[in-house]
């Protein structure tokens, strides 16, 4: 262990083996930092911060703030942060409310400087997004997100696995997985088939998922159309139960089709 004499660390705090505390850094009295992870200078953990092992936090970063939203009323919340997870400079991240009584950065993530993750998301793994992008309230992302920098995305927004999200774009309905969208309003844009590719998926199933579009973005602009279509005329497949069970759990509505 490496704490520097210019560091804050409350007496109650838990760190691990081998954690490295550069100076100006400042962590609050509930918090729990798991062995190998490094803390920067002027980074501030307060209580509530639950971080795993060898993580990497950069100078300027706020972990596990009160939440700015008016209806917290002090209740006890907290913020988890996974294994192995990059946060960089001057990210923000709050903790929940009694809505889900936590905020949630899954294992092997990126944040870049600037982020912002309010009260209540919900991060998956190996997810990463790129600088200044502000993710508002109860926000669910799920595994191997790409999101890329300055994208706003609106509160209880809910954004599948291995989808991709273009740069300077606002997500203000639930973005379906495997997809990528972009355009003003955001759009499904085609299918993310490289990012599948470099995650191991096979031919078989990234032409599950490309079949799967076809009939609900691209033959039909309805959706809910394109739905009963593809349970009828397509085989079987993971990706396609996957799809459709999301889109038919998505109450906020679903992006824009193609066009």
């Amino acid at each position: 262990m490496s704490i520097h004499k210019l560091s804050y660390i409350h007496p109650d705090a838990k760190i691990g083996n081998n954690v490295t505390v550069e100076p100006f850094a400042a962590i609050y009295g509930d918090v729990e930092i798991g062995e190998g992870t490094w803390i920067g200078s002027n980074v501030v953990i307060m209580d509530g911060a639950r971080i795993g092992k060898n993580c990497k936090i950069y100078p300027g970063a706020v972990i596990s703030a009160v939440s700015q939203d008016l209806k917290y009323k002090g209740e006890y919340t907290t913020t988890h942060i996974g294994d192995n997870t990059v946060i960089r400079e001057c990210v923000t991240i709050h903790k929940g409310t009694s809505d889900r009584e936590k905020t949630v950065v899954g294992s092997n993530c990126l944040l870049m400087a600037y982020v912002h993750v309010a009260h209540d998301c919900i991060l998956g793994d190996n997810v990463i997004i790129a600088n200044s992008t502000q993710l508002a309230g109860h926000i669910t992302i799920g595994n191997n997100v790409i999101i890329e920098g300055m994208v706003g995305v609106q509160q209880f927004v809910s954004i599948g696995d291995y989808s991709f999200i273009a740069g300077s774009t606002n997500v203000r309905k639930n973005v379906p997985p495997y997809v990528k969208a972009a355009r003003e309003p955001l759009s499904y844009v085609g299918v993310n088939s490289i990012g599948l590719r470099r995650r191991g998926f096979t031919d078989e199933q990234v032409k599950n998922v490309e079949d799967t579009y076809r009939v609900l973005y691209v033959q039909n602009s309805n959706v809910s159309v394109g739905i009963k279509i593809a349970e009828v005329e397509l085989s079987e497949s993971e990706e396609k139960e996957q799809i459709i069970s999301f889109i038919k759990a998505s109450t906020k509505g679903i992006m824009r089709g193609f066009s």
